[in-house]
């Protein structure tokens, strides 16, 4: 009889077995989402893994040629000097961007500072016969938010805009201009010059 109780008992408490270890492998996928999630949210909220170096000698991300894409290295005034990168999708078609764009400022007896913002949605303004520092050129004007910042100032949601700038016909005098709201007005920077220092791709190519 009691080996009859237990064989009726077994296949229950096998059951009860793989419950509990279900239970378990759930309560284990959640908290490696919620440490993924505290992981990128810690990342977004200071200068993490979202800004690091790039030291190509093309557009990033150093694989053929994205939708859009430039590194750029400018020196300004009071011994400062900058260096910025960034990359992304863009469909003018449908009007709309996305990405990513990182910048380092350090010099004028400051410590280093770095911000990052992410490009988007909606596209600003684009042209395909755009003029400036007096060459044709693409030109493209998209909004941009602040997503991680070393700087003290410069507040994670502050918004903005970029303008992209890339010459054709032969001529290499590209231009990169972040425009920050206020706080961050410490990364409006303005990067232009040739492939040495400003290398861009904007569409249509």
């Amino acid at each position: 009889m009691d080996r009859l109780r237990r064989l009726q008992y077994a296949p229950h408490m096998s059951r009860l077995r793989v419950l509990g270890a279900v239970c378990a492998c759930v309560i284990g996928c959640f908290a490696l989402a919620a440490g993924a999630g505290t992981a990128v949210a810690g990342a977004e909220a200071n200068g993490g893994p979202w800004c690091t170096s790039y030291t190509g000698s093309g557009i990033p991300p150093g694989s053929g040629i994205p939708p859009w894409g430039f590194h750029a290295t400018q020196s300004f005034k009071h011994g400062e000097s900058g260096s910025s990168h960034g990359w992304g999708n863009i469909n003018l078609d449908t009007n709309r961007v996305s990405g990513k764009i990182c910048q380092t400022i350090s010099g004028g007896g400051q410590a280093g500072r770095m911000i990052s913002v992410r490009l988007g949605p909606h596209i600003l303004y684009h042209s395909h016969v755009a003029v400036m520092w007096g060459y044709p050129g693409n030109v493209v004007t998209a909004p941009i938010k602040v997503v991680s910042s070393t700087d003290s100032k410069c507040k994670v949601g502050t918004l903005g805009h970029v303008t992209m700038y890339a010459s054709y016909n032969n001529v290499k005098t590209d231009s990169i201009q972040l425009f920050l709201g206020s706080g961050c007005r410490d990364g409006s920077r303005l990067y232009h010059g040739g492939a040495q220092s400003v290398n861009a791709q904007v569409p249509p190519l």
